[in-house]
């Protein structure tokens, strides 16, 4: 039995990333079961400076694992205002969604066992994942992900947020350093540059467009989620996308790769 003051902050017991497929509940359930799923356990996972844990999920005998990260395990960072990051994963799933991209797994903002944070529903991965023959494997969805970290303005796109799941679905993760109103695209996705972005995706963009265009639901999600500056950012980078629809450059600048890269 889950309960809360069992836990401690301290990212100390590593545990297994792969799980039964009996343990992933169906796409059409996900968001119910991390909305409303009762929390039975929750384990430290060791990934970087904040703090991120696995959780169990029961809800009406189907179960379900989720990453939770909490706003107080928030590392301070220098250019993102403190305690936002979570919110910012949310807000790019809403985006990805608004596209009917789906690149991202189902996520929400609930309270948990260290306070308010996101939950995203665990992605069960292949055992080894090759990043460059994964990109070879994928171009076209590779050139979809690229457009949305530049639409997101993504500071931090490495090369293992790409996730092949056992069916070969690729999936996003770690969106916490994103809608900077100032320009922060970081990525290991270069590949691109200098071509024009595809037809289809500029057909979503442009009905996203259109859909940020006012006070409707997407903005006023948004508006909780994200500062007014971000939000009229966003606006501004999808026009310039649209008025010039070329991959970016990243210029050879050593500032445009995530550190480390993978």
């Amino acid at each position: 039995m889950f309960e809360e003051k069992s836990f401690s902050m301290r990212p100390n017991k590593r545990v297994k990333t792969q799980l039964s497929e009996s343990d992933n509940p169906s796409m059409e359930s996900a968001v119910m079961l991390l909305r409303e799923g009762k929390i039975t356990d929750c384990q430290p996972v060791p990934r970087g400076s904040n703090y991120v844990y696995l959780l169990s999920l029961k809800r009406n005998g189907e179960n379900a694992r989720a990453i939770y990260k909490p706003r107080r395990g928030e590392a301070p960072l220098w250019d993102f205002p403190d305690g936002t990051l979570y919110q910012r994963e949310c807000a790019a799933y809403l985006v990805s969604e608004a596209l009917k991209w789906f690149l991202i797994p189902p996520t929400i903002i609930r309270e948990g066992p260290y306070g308010v944070g996101m939950l995203q529903q665990f992605v069960h991965t292949k055992q080894t994942i090759d990043y460059a023959q994964l990109f070879e494997n994928h171009i076209p969805e590779f050139k979809r992900i690229a457009t949305f970290d530049w639409l997101v303005n993504n500071a931090d796109r490495k090369a293992g947020h790409c996730l092949e799941d056992r069916q070969g679905r690729l999936w996003l993760i770690d969106h916490g350093l994103t809608f900077h109103d100032e320009p922060k695209l970081r990525t290991v996705i270069w590949d691109f540059a200098g071509q024009a972005v595809p037809d289809e995706l500029l057909a979503d963009l442009e009905l996203l467009s259109e859909e940020l265009d006012g006070q409707n639901g997407l903005t006023t999600t948004l508006s909780e989620l994200l500062a007014r500056r971000e939000i009229q950012a966003l606006r501004q980078r999808l026009a310039g996308m649209l008025n010039n629809p070329v991959f970016p450059s990243s210029y050879g600048s050593r500032h445009s790769v995530p550190w480390p890269p993978f």
